[in-house]
């Protein structure tokens, strides 16, 4: 563990000097908002980002997507300060379309699966197929679903596809803000859906699994410069510092696959 952590710290000290003697970094503060897949890695991160470049960096939370107060696209509207957004991709593109993110900052940082949990201790489900997930679903008693990337999934498309439309209405409810793994957790639904990333912090739960490879829908998160941003420099090296090598560990450790620079793996 020891060794770990040095070779981490090691690694993110060596990224900070490359930023460093490129002019990029300066003690500053970095304002972030960040939706809920990418939140555990990140929180493991940005210790190291404020240590190795001096930099604060003040987050924000809410969903990609929805009308909730804690919404990226609603904070955004009521004015909030952001220097860098990290969301579900296609999120970020609409934000930029509608000239709330600078257009050639996008960067995307991971790929997400969805995920399937239950109550710690009760009994797994048989999720290895679609005909098994099907029976499953219309055998549970109630099933919760995010407002984000993967409950718009879910919702409008999966059950479809499973032929169970109409069966998932009275008992499959979309819940928002709220982590659907603490829903499952207190016994409010038998079995949750959400990002892989974002049931795996969660007590309280066991994941099954993620969906069957012919259901999965991979949701790519991204970042970008928020428009009218104080520190875009400051922000480009945080983004930067995340797809670094020396972030990709945590990334993985939460659930996610790095993209790294160039679309590569």
């Amino acid at each position: 563990m020891g060794f770990q952590s040095a070779h981490f710290r090691k690694l993110v000290l060596g990224f900070a000097a490359a930023l460093l003697l490129a002019g990029q970094a300066s003690a500053t503060e970095v304002r972030v908002m960040i939706s809920g897949g990418l939140t555990a890695a990140f929180n493991a991160l940005v210790p190291e980002f404020e240590r190795a470049t001096g930099n604060k960096v003040l987050t924000a939370y809410g969903p990609s997507m929805g009308t909730t107060v804690n919404a990226i696209p609603v904070r955004l509207e009521r004015g909030e300060p952001a220097d860098v957004l990290i969301m579900v991709g296609y999120a970020l593109g609409d934000l930029v379309k509608n000239g709330k993110v600078v257009a050639d900052s996008r960067v995307d940082l991971v790929r997400s699966l969805i995920g399937v949990a239950v109550k710690t201790g009760a009994p797994k489900p048989d999720i290895s197929s679609p005909d098994a997930l099907k029976r499953a679903l219309l055998a549970a008693k109630s099933v919760a679903y995010s407002d984000s990337a993967s409950g718009v999934y879910v919702s409008t498309e999966m059950f479809a596809k499973l032929g169970i439309a109409d069966e998932m209405k009275d008992k499959a409810r979309k819940i928002p803000a709220t982590p659907v793994g603490e829903i499952v957790a207190h016994g409010d639904a038998e079995i949750g859906f959400q990002q892989f990333s974002e049931l795996k912090p969660v007590q309280g739960i066991d994941i099954v699994g993620p969906l069957p490879s012919e259901l999965q829908k991979v949701t790519v998160f991204s970042a970008g410069i928020a428009k009218g941003s104080k520190e875009p420099d400051a922000g480009k090296a945080l983004i930067k510092f995340l797809t670094s090598p020396a972030a990709s560990a945590e990334i993985v450790k939460s659930g996610l696959e790095p993209i790294m620079p160039g679309g590569t793996n």
